[in-house]
């Protein structure tokens, strides 16, 4: 059995293999003699003191011990197995293609959007144009929306599924294995498109299918039990397993499981904006006025505050990020963020995001399913209205939010499309505008400096999470009256990011594995 050792160490001896095995044999009581093998497990930076440093945790095997060999993804040809329709070739529906090869059975996904390379000119032209192609956006196509909205790996869901063994195969398919080391994992979207499109390319060599431009647009279950798919509105599939995999902004499918009777219901989300700092000023706020020390990455935070009853707390935050247009359709604004996998962008950008739940809501009717995607709707629409009917956003500096004052002018930004200067205490409800007005007044306290009017709001920060889930069995992972049918990840309402999905997407194949064998 290997030993686990606990170290801290400065930033600059990061590198140093000497200093770092002088430091872990000051708590062992054996010698470097006594050992064949050692690496870092675990790395993650502690800024909580005024020093800087760096917590490794590192592994040992000592001699005579035996080692672990990692097994690497393994293709087979599965072209003549049984196939399995999966819905999405996100995270989870790629995984889940994944782990079909891996059991014997044969992936035939499909994707309503197109291939990552295909999808750079919709997203251009959303940047340049102000022009949103429904189908292929940054949230649908090859990849999902982790493509080219990030790529951050770590997730907070330990107890749902082999979280190492996701993150492995990202690195078979061409991450760095640093992603199995650091605390806060991340690849960056200048590399996820390749990785993704290495998945896919696994995925056919092996017999399966991914088909883009390919919209599930029907579907047909009897007697609790799903039976067909319909493609485009005119192909129909026959097919007894399906994982629903279609991410979180697929409102249409809702629309959908809905009109043929297939139970979903309204779920708690959180909706804000979007801010942007310099990351110089996040930098020297995090590592407490060190921000030129060239062994320290570009700093992130993590804020939460109670504020009326409701939490207020950062989403998805990017350092050395870039704000995107992630709108799904032309009549809305929606922003997110990302950072490349170096993180150099002079920027700093988080959501800062309120959670509702759907009895918070002003029109709450316990049997309607779409009460909190109105709402989200209905925020995304305003503040489209409020840019103008463009791809712009409404914005406003920080302190000006909070004091009810209209920015003037505003600081360079990352976001492409532009800004449109409004008060947000306007645009936005008030049961969030009130919110969020507190929280940034608390954050400036908790980190001093973070509460300052070079900050810009970019609203609304809304797709957070979905607000609707389709509700499933806790065991099977089958919808809980639909036999046959995997609500599956995000879209569901059952992960949160991109390991998480990827988890879901393996667990809910690996329940149609056991059936089949069964």
């Amino acid at each position: 059995m290997s030993q686990l050792v606990q170290i801290a160490i400065l930033p600059h001896s990061l590198e140093d293999k000497e200093h770092i095995l002088a430091k872990v044999f000051e708590k062992v009581d054996f010698r470097m003699d006594d050992v064949q093998k050692w690496n870092i497990r675990k790395r993650s930076i502690d800024a909580r003191q005024k020093k800087v440093k760096y917590n490794l945790q590192v592994e040992l095997w000592l001699k005579g011990e035996e080692t672990p060999q990692r097994k690497t993804y393994k293709i087979q040809d599965v072209s003549q197995s049984r196939e399995v329709a999966i819905i999405g070739a996100g995270p989870a529906g790629l995984y889940a293609a994944l782990r079909a090869i891996e059991g014997g059975m044969k992936p035939i996904v499909y994707e309503r959007g197109k291939d990552v390379r295909s999808r750079r000119r919709d997203l251009a032209a959303i940047n340049k144009n102000h022009v949103v192609n429904p189908e292929s956006n940054y949230c649908y196509g090859e990849g999902g929306a982790g493509t080219y909205s990030d790529g951050k790996l770590y997730t907070r869901s330990k107890k749902r599924g082999n979280v190492l063994k996701a993150m492995e195969w990202f690195v078979d398919f061409g991450a760095t294995p640093d992603i199995l080391v650091d605390a806060h994992p991340h690849i960056g979207t200048n590399k996820l498109p390749q990785i993704i499109t290495s998945m896919r390319e696994a995925i056919e060599k092996a017999g399966g299918k991914v088909l883009f431009e390919s919209k599930m647009t029907d579907i047909l279950h009897e007697n609790n039990q799903i039976n067909a798919i319909q493609i485009n509105h005119k192909e129909w599939k026959e097919y007894k397993n399906v994982i629903l995999a279609t991410g979180h902004s697929a409102r249409d499918i809702f629309y959908l499981l809905h009109k043929r009777g297939i139970t979903i219901q309204a779920k708690p989300f959180a909706i804000g904006v979007r801010i942007e700092h310099q990351q110089e000023l996040i930098d020297q706020i995090q590592y407490h006025g060190d921000d030129q020390n060239p062994y320290l990455p570009p700093a992130s935070y993590s804020l939460v505050e109670q504020v009326d009853g409701m939490g207020v707390y950062s989403f998805c935050m990017c350092p050395g990020g870039i704000i995107a247009p992630c709108a799904t359709d032309t009549n809305e604004v929606v922003t997110n963020g990302w950072s490349p996998s170096k993180r150099n962008n002079p920027y700093s950008n988080s959501g800062i995001v309120v959670s509702v739940s759907p009895e918070d809501l002003p029109n709450y009717d316990p049997n309607d399913p779409f009460v909190s995607l109105n709402f989200q709707k209905i925020v995304e629409y305003d503040c489209w209205v409020a840019a103008g009917k463009t791809q712009k956003v409404p914005a406003q500096r920080m302190v000006d939010f909070v004091e009810g004052i209209i920015s003037t002018d505003f600081p360079k930004t990352s976001y492409f499309p532009g800004l449109t200067s409004v008060d947000l205490n306007k645009v936005l409800p008030e049961m969030l505008a009130s919110r969020l007005r507190a929280a940034f007044v608390a954050f400036g306290k908790k980190m001093k400096g973070y509460y300052t009017n070079d900050a810009v709001l970019h609203a609304p920060e809304s797709r957070t999470s979905s607000p609707v889930q389709i509700p499933r069995d806790p065991i099977s992972l089958e919808h809980i009256k639909i036999k046959g049918l995997y609500p599956c990840a995000e879209g569901a309402g059952y992960a949160g990011g991109i390991i998480s999905a990827a988890i879901d997407g393996i667990n809910c194949m690996d329940r149609i594995l056991e059936k089949q064998s069964s």
